[in-house]
Parts: C-alpha cells; structure tokens; sequence
C-alpha cells in the first residue's frame, strides 16, 4: 500500500512524506520526504526500491493527483504493477498503510519540531527503522516487522532466520 501524509516544519512550511508499506511483513518499505513529490517521483522511487525486493503483484492506494499521474499509470504498465485505487473518501479501504499513517503521525510527526527538511528526513529514517527493527507489533506475533519478514523469508528458502 502507499499513502501521503503532511506536516510543517517550525518555520510553517509544509512538506509531504509518501509512505509505501507492505501489507504483508507490516514493514514500512520506504519514506520520501520532500516538499513536492510527483508521480514520476513515486515511480522511480518504485524502481529503486525493485533493485532490493520483489515488486507486489498490487498496490493499493487513493486517488490523490500524485497516484493517478500519468508518470504512475506507465510504470505500473511498464511493471506489470495492478494499480487498485480506493473508492473516495474511503480510507477503510486502505486500512494498512492508513494504519500505519496514524501510528506515524502520533509517535514521530506529532512528537517532533523539524528545523528544516534534512532534520525531518534525518528523524523520520531513524523512527522507520525504530518501526521495522524493534518495535514488536501486535498482529505479528509481537515480532518487529522486519523480524517477521525475516522469518516468513527463511521459511521460502528453508534457512533458520527466526532470531
């Protein structure tokens, strides 16, 4: 799944953080945070998350102007990539990544002041991996969701990877 969410830094500018999470391990894939951020951003981004992981069969997402661009359709095209958007107004629909938006907007944008982008980039990498490494997460047996994701991986290929 993938989703926007908006905050300001201290000086009242707003910037956008794109967040793409798997709906599967719980892990949160990656983050762009940026002031602007297009389709065409999204699918590079996109490609450059293939280099490490498997691209899903899916991805679910709204209908905000970034996800429905062009830029977007043609990767997904190009991929081979269903993109499934939502209904309107129906972030039921999307309960992952909507999830995870609200534990992100209360335990890292609403607990910090950003001085200026790179400090919001800085923060919001570290409470990623905070999220993915160590935080056990309920759905997941308690595990991290990278610990999972681990665990589910040596299962396909027969290695102990359980910590």
């Amino acid at each position: 799944s993938m989703d926007f969410v908006s905050d300001q830094l201290a000086t009242g500018r707003r910037f956008r953080i794109f967040n793409l999470v798997d709906d599967f391990t719980r892990e949160c894939v990656g983050q762009i945070v940026d002031f602007s951020i297009s389709g065409q951003r999204v699918a590079r981004y996109l490609d450059e998350v293939s280099t490490t992981r498997q691209l899903p069969d899916e991805i679910v997402l709204d209908n905000d102007p970034e996800m429905t661009s062009k830029a977007l359709w043609f990767w997904s095209q190009k991929r081979g990539v269903t993109l499934n958007f939502i209904r309107p107004r129906k972030p039921m629909e999307n309960p992952f990544v909507e999830s995870f938006n609200g534990k992100f907007r209360d335990q890292c944008l609403n607990e910090y002041w950003f001085t200026d982008i790179a400090d919001a980039r800085r923060i919001i990498e570290t409470r990623r991996f905070h999220y993915n490494e160590e935080r056990p997460h309920s759905s997941l047996d308690r595990m991290p969701p990278a610990m999972f994701a681990r665990a589910i991986q040596s299962l396909d290929t027969g290695h102990d990877g359980i910590e």
